[in-house]
């Protein structure tokens, strides 16, 4: 075998073990967690009620090293809005269902998708993570601080809906209103 083909041999090899190394580790479905925040505003906003959704991930995959990667998806219709003592039942439904009739659109975008496009290493147990978020059908670079704690990836944003071509709901001519800005809390575990 001449040179070029030892160096054609060696290189292809190594490419393998590269692929083989960089091996995505799934995303433990069960232990990591979505939370958003949906906060209320307006004149009369103490007549509303401020809720936590529930985003179940469904698939997904992460990987730190060699080079950084992380993607996730969510199915729509299974984000539930966490129960609220202080909400009777047939208000929980109304809300749940304006959540995925009017909000989400459940049936028309099935899917929020989460794909990194850059991570940086900031330091110990910290990276920026610069990616694509498509949410309602709309596809938008998000950028997000990660720390590691223990087995965990966690990091927390604000989005507005509008962003993404979604109106909060507003009733009373404004005077009660969900804000437009919500909060993300993401807690990622891989599996092992």
């Amino acid at each position: 075998m001449n040179r070029s083909a030892l160096k054609l041999v060696a290189s292809l090899l190594a490419a393998v073990g590269i692929v083989a190394a960089a091996e995505d580790s799934n995303i433990d479905l069960r232990r990591s967690t979505i939370a958003i925040h949906v906060g209320k505003a307006g004149l009369f906003s103490a007549a509303a009620h401020e809720h936590w959704i529930i985003a179940p991930i469904s698939s997904g995959t992460l990987r730190e090293s060699p080079v950084p990667h992380v993607d996730f998806t969510v199915e729509t219709a299974k984000m539930t809005v966490k129960p609220d003592p202080k909400v009777d039942a047939k208000t929980q439904a109304t809300i749940q269902k304006d959540m995925e009739d009017m909000t989400l659109e459940t049936k028309k975008f099935p899917d929020i998708t989460f794909r990194s496009r850059r991570i940086d290493k900031l330091g110990e147990g910290q990276w920026t993570v610069e990616g694509d978020l498509s949410l309602h059908g709309i596809t938008k670079p998000v950028t997000l601080t990660v720390k590691r704690t223990g087995d965990s990836y966690n990091t927390r944003t604000v989005l507005k809906q509008t962003d993404f071509g979604i109106k909060p709901i507003s009733l009373g001519g404004g005077t009660i209103r969900v804000k437009n800005e919500i909060e993300i809390e993401c807690q990622i575990f891989a599996r092992n």
